[in-house]
């Protein structure tokens, strides 16, 4: 078996671990990311991923660290104002709504929002100028064995990898983290999202609208106009049984549906393309590292789509490996590199999925006085302008 050494193997392909390669890269460390499906980078190809992604204000300093705003900015779709509506009431109208504007905290807005695919497609084309680091698709890791010094992998080409720091970026059902022992809690809501893009009459005015009704938050996430019409980003959170019979509906039943579910704030929706459903769950690992390994995304935690929290978490921990990386590279991947990342993220990211976690239960509550109370608990949280401020600024940050 041909063995090879390079500082960081980086097992996973995703927006995380594709963001940590550019990130590491750049910083000039050798590379090597694996993952076992070549990524999508056409938004007309089957199995591209259709959900969008909401970097966060303070995102954008790990981005230009990694060499990739530049790439990306051409494509964002500013996030000025987070609108919350509440249509809980019997007629499904919006009862209240509140909405938090970025200019009252920053001359920034909260963030920028760029479809999956989309990310991808400009992520590897950063990772093709850096010298120092190669993504292998159609590669998985198969075997692990990590000792003090390094971290050995075999894969899946019959190659192994000799490496002083292994990031874990494999998602939610991590095959690293199941090797390292490290196992995981995990809370279910019987819910699937729903994700998809319309066009629509009414402009977004780079408004994110989250509306929320039994059964889940519907979330209007704007985009880049197409062919002169507005156009949006929408998660659609409900439970498993009614999402499975919107994927079937036909598409003019399907769009008075989602226009309906809308509370018409857009006027009519046009499905644009497909839909696709993805599973709800909560999730943190039990610790964040072990022996030269470090466990990134979702490997690491896993919310509901709210707030835009769940890859800005990941950023978050990508952001201070770098961080610990730089400041001591020959410490890299050392117990103590390791001891400082997990003191530096897990008190965070218990919070961030534990409120997350409340945030969705509260938005699918289906008794009359339970709604009540989320709504007085929105206009408390909107009219109290130190509180609503908090909020914001913690929310911003993930990262």
């Amino acid at each position: 078996m041909r063995k090879t050494d390079t500082d960081i193997l980086i097992s996973g392909g995703g927006i995380a671990g594709l963001t940590a390669a550019c990130a590491f890269g750049t910083a000039g460390f050798s590379v090597l990311c694996v993952d076992p499906a070549p990524p999508v980078t056409d938004e007309g190809e089957a199995g591209a991923d259709l959900r969008t992604t909401a970097f966060l204000q303070p995102a954008r300093t790990l981005l230009e660290r990694a060499g990739l705003w530049d790439r990306l900015a051409p494509h964002a779709a500013p996030l000025q104002v987070m609108r919350i509506v509440d249509a809980g009431g019997e007629s499904h109208d919006a009862r209240d709504i509140a909405d938090f504007d970025a200019s009252d905290i920053s001359e920034a807005p909260f963030g920028w929002n760029f479809p999956n695919w989309l990310l991808r497609r400009e992520l590897l084309a950063r990772i093709a100028e850096l010298p120092r680091v190669t993504f292998r698709p159609g590669t998985a890791t198969t075997t692990l064995t990590t000792r003090e010094g390094e971290a050995l992998l075999g894969l899946s080409d019959g190659t192994a990898q000799r490496c002083r720091l292994l990031v874990a970026a494999d998602g939610r059902n991590s095959d690293i983290r199941r090797q390292l022992g490290i196992g995981v809690t995990t809370w279910r809501y019987g819910q699937k999202a729903l994700a998809f893009s319309v066009q629509h009459g009414k402009p977004h005015n780079n408004v994110s609208t989250e509306i929320h009704r039994t059964g889940g938050p519907f979330t209007f996430v704007p985009l880049p106009d197409l062919d002169g019409r507005p156009r949006s980003a929408i998660v659609w959170m409900e439970t498993g049984p009614r999402v499975a019979e919107l994927q079937a509906l036909p598409v003019a039943a399907f769009e008075a549906a989602i226009t309906e579910r809308s509370a018409n704030l857009f006027g009519p929706l046009k499905l644009i393309g497909r839909r696709s459903v993805w599973p709800i769950i909560s999730q943190h690992a039990h610790r964040l590292s072990g022996q030269r390994s470090a466990l990134i995304g979702e490997a690491a935690h896993v919310v509901p789509p709210i707030g835009a929290q769940g890859l800005n978490m990941s950023l978050a921990d990508i952001r201070e490996l770098l961080d610990l990386a730089i400041a001591a590279p020959g410490d890299l991947g050392s117990a103590a590199m390791l001891d400082r990342y997990q003191r530096a993220r897990w008190l965070d990211i218990r919070l961030r999925v534990t409120g997350i976690d409340l945030l969705n239960r509260a938005a699918m509550a289906e008794n009359p006085m339970l709604r009540d109370l989320r709504r007085f608990g929105l206009k408390t949280l909107y009219d109290v302008r130190p509180l609503r401020h908090a909020v914001m600024r913690a929310g911003l940050g993930a990262v």
